[in-house]
């Protein structure tokens, strides 16, 4: 599938991740539709690149009726969805036991929600969408990328909700895509490690710099816009399907 050509649904499209996968989306020529709550950031992508080419919904991924109305409004404005990009997700450190008590029951759930149930609801519904387009020469109906991390693999001390969260959306990725095979419509997911946002600007450069030590090569941050040309990567090759991938400098995160 050609990015060119792509009518994307990204959300947590208004910062991060998400706002480098808009960016990357529109200046080569498609649109995209930002499901996020920052009403302010994604209103300011909206002005940066026209309404023609892009739209901000004020979207919570775990309603369904949220989710669903901010679909009928893309294919409304756009004609259809071909990609979607899942970036949407929370993280709040927090140990099962510390020294304040025991991990709280509600922070707990809201991680899941946000980030697992959050991702399962918009693929459900935009997959649904997907099905009604006309396959292009390969078969193609769509491409649906999701956002784990390197947490669901090596989830440090206090990471015990995004660690469940992030291990969910690896663990789903290839029953879902085995299941929308025959569909057209393959499925992704991307497991970054450390990237550059601005939660690091409030560390120090010594603090900055031993995180950066602790990458093998290249030894720095990521950039976003290294996750969005991953996520260009997965669209236009169709034989990327039902498999995670590490986007991390070779990091293999200590328990702390």
């Amino acid at each position: 599938m050609n990015i060119t050509n792509s009518i994307a649904v990204v959300t947590g499209g208004s910062s991060g991740l998400g706002e480098a996968v808009v960016t990357l989306i529109v200046e080569n020529g498609g649109k995209a539709a930002i499901f996020d709550l920052s009403e302010e950031k994604g209103i300011s992508l909206v002005e940066k690149f026209g309404s023609d080419n892009v739209v901000f919904l004020k979207t919570n991924v775990s309603n369904e009726a949220d989710v669903q109305e901010a679909l009928n409004q893309t294919v409304e404005k756009f004609g259809s969805i071909n990609v979607l990009v899942n970036c949407a997700g929370i993280g709040t450190p927090q140990r099962v036991v510390g020294r304040e008590g025991v991990h709280s029951l509600e922070d707990f759930n809201k991680t899941i929600q946000v980030n697992l149930v959050g991702t399962f609801n918009v693929i459900r519904l935009a997959a649904e969408k997907m099905f009604s387009n006309t396959p292009n020469e390969e078969g193609e109906r769509g491409v649906i990328i999701n956002t784990a991390s390197v947490a669901a693999f090596e989830g440090q001390i206090g990471q015990a909700a995004y660690s469940a969260s992030k291990g969910g959306i690896v663990s789903m990725t290839l029953p879902i895509a085995r299941e929308f095979a025959k569909q057209g419509i393959r499925v992704m997911t991307i497991a970054p490690g450390l990237i550059e946002t601005p939660l690091f600007d409030t560390l120090s450069k010594e603090a900055r710099r031993s995180l950066e030590e602790t990458i093998p090569f290249p030894s720095r941050l990521g950039y976003p816009s290294e996750y969005a040309k991953l996520v260009q990567s997965i669209v236009e090759n169709p034989m990327l399907n039902g498999e995670t991938i590490r986007l991390d400098g070779a990091i293999r995160m200590q328990p702390k």
